[in-house]
């Protein structure tokens, strides 16, 4: 066992949890690992996507835009370098708001896909997206139909992620492209902070993956791997910025309904910015050694 912790940011459990690293294979996870009925009460409403249509929520909106374009570049350079057509599906959606920047962008073809019927409806509605609620294993979509499958964050809360890797793999034309993001066990700030680390994110989060967990699981599963990324702008600031003052963490206060004035709403919401902003220099160090919070992966079939 490494250590102990339970749910620090969003609090909707006391239950202590392990966290364990298999002698065999250094596989880190949860355990015990929650009965599926038991999990879903682990993700508030509104997990991962935004309900509200106020001021707060357009410069929300405005900050995410900014962020998620290392992430739409990365997606970009795939879909031109594979030269494939077809479908781009996102899955774990959540609001639509990265397919509705790339819709924007001049992508046609695309779909969204979260195990959230909110979260589908908020990005028909909010995004234009089209969406489905459904796991991607039985995805109405046809064999070898998609492009390219992108997975932000989503692996990592599986009880099985080969399943979507397998799934993933059927749905690809043969030279389409998989992208995906997990948080990153090798991490600086997790040899650093310890249960303190959000990347570990209990008890949602059922598997912590280092690069060497995700290259062999992708092999297992019949792709190779073309390339990786370390540093997300998006998320590496801002997953020290919350493991550092979790209290300040403006999705958390929201799902938590903290009672705050506006007054204090904008003044918490300042300090987050700017303990983001200081994160910076070192999320880049970190990532430039190979050690980001994050990995991001885009891998292809195998010939």
């Amino acid at each position: 066992m490494l250590f102990s912790a339970t749910d620090r940011l969003y609090a909707t459990t006391s239950k202590i949890f392990r966290i364990i690293e298999c002698r065999n294979c250094r596989l880190i996870r949860l355990d015990p690992q929650p009965h599926p009925l038991e999990l879903n009460d682990y993700y508030p409403k509104g997990y991962w996507y935004t309900s509200d249509i106020d001021t707060a929520d357009r410069l929300e909106q405005t900050y995410r835009r900014l962020v998620l374009r290392d992430h739409l570049h990365f997606v970009e350079r795939a879909l031109r370098e594979s030269e494939e057509t077809g479908l781009v599906l996102d899955v774990g959606c959540g609001g639509g708001l990265f397919l509705q920047m790339l819709a924007e962008r001049g992508v046609k073809n695309i779909m969204g896909l979260d195990f959230s019927l909110d979260a589908a409806n908020v990005a028909w509605r909010r995004a234009g997206v089209p969406a489905v609620c459904a796991t991607l294993s039985k995805a109405p979509l046809a064999p070898s139909s998609c492009a390219a499958v992108t997975m932000f964050h989503v692996l990592e809360h599986l009880y099985d992620p080969a399943s979507y890797l397998d799934a993933a793999h059927q749905l690809l034309r043969p030279d389409g492209r998989l992208i995906i993001q997990v948080p990153n066990a090798a991490c600086w700030q997790f040899l650093l902070l310890g249960e303190r680390w959000n990347g570990i994110d209990v008890p949602r989060h059922l598997i912590d993956f280092r690069l060497s967990d995700i290259d062999s699981l992708l092999d297992s599963c019949g792709f190779e791997v073309l390339r990786h990324k370390h540093f997300s702008l998006r998320d590496n600031p801002a997953g020290l910025a919350t493991s550092l003052a979790p209290m300040l963490d403006p999705m958390a206060r929201r799902l938590r309904q903290i009672p705050e004035t506006p007054r204090q709403r904008l003044v918490k919401d300042l300090l987050y910015v700017a303990l983001v902003a200081a994160s910076i220099p070192f999320t880049l160090v970190e990532a430039a050694c190979r050690a980001g919070s994050t990995i991001m992966v885009e891998a292809r079939k195998k010939s």
